[in-house]
């Protein structure tokens, strides 16, 4: 397991982005310095299968009893179909809120009541809306093993938020590796890493939930 390998692929497809001079609008509104869209990975066969693999190592080294995949919508449905379908598992994927037509389902797919699962994620900020991924499929009384992300942007409230839940998390690689060797790979200047770091602890205020 290796996250600088990780950060490197997400770097070279420009999956993550940084940007100190020209901030970012997320979805959210917030401003920022950098920008993670995981979903590029999956136009890049030789990257999505590293990926796959290292999920799958993960899912193997943390939790050997896994039953099932829950995939998070939008981001970990496909990644975590691919992690499935290598460790040969079921797969169900979580939506943000039940439908509003139909069976109504928030999770769809087949789930059993006890099941051991582990949660896929494409990344993590506050935690806010993985963890009601987590809350659902426990309300549907399965036993959430643990949650892997393929990003975390080192946000010390989600981590917070992770332990109130009682959720361990893990991730292919994270903020403070990645701004290591966007420095070695000259993405950035070392003068940027105060800038980031600023508008880590600055700019994410910890009611946001995403």
């Amino acid at each position: 397991m290796d996250k600088n390998k990780i950060a490197s692929y997400l770097l070279d497809i420009e999956a993550v982005q940084l940007n100190t001079k020209q901030l970012f609008t997320w979805a959210s509104g917030i401003k920022s310095p950098i920008y993670c869209d995981n979903r590029k990975i999956l136009s890049f066969p030789a990257v999505r299968r590293a990926v796959r693999d290292e999920f799958a190592e993960y899912v193997k080294s943390y939790y050997p009893n896994v039953e099932i995949i829950a995939g998070v919508a939008t981001g970990g449905i496909a990644i975590g179909v691919l992690v499935a379908e290598i460790m040969d598992l079921p797969f169900v994927y979580v939506r943000p809120k039940a439908k509003e037509h139909g069976l109504q389902n928030q999770i769809e797919g087949v789930l059993k009541k006890e099941q051991k699962v582990v949660v896929i994620e494409d990344l993590i900020s506050t935690g806010g809306s993985s963890l009601k991924a987590v809350d659902a499929l426990r309300k549907h009384k399965a036993n959430v093993l643990g949650m892997i992300a393929i990003f975390t942007y080192n946000i010390p409230i989600s981590v917070e938020n992770f332990k109130n839940q009682d959720c361990e998390f893990h991730t292919l690689t994270d903020f403070n590796t990645l701004n290591d060797l966007a420095v070695e790979k000259n993405y950035i200047k070392n003068e940027d890493i105060e800038i980031l770091n600023k508008w880590r602890k600055e700019f994410i205020p910890s009611r946001h939930q995403n």
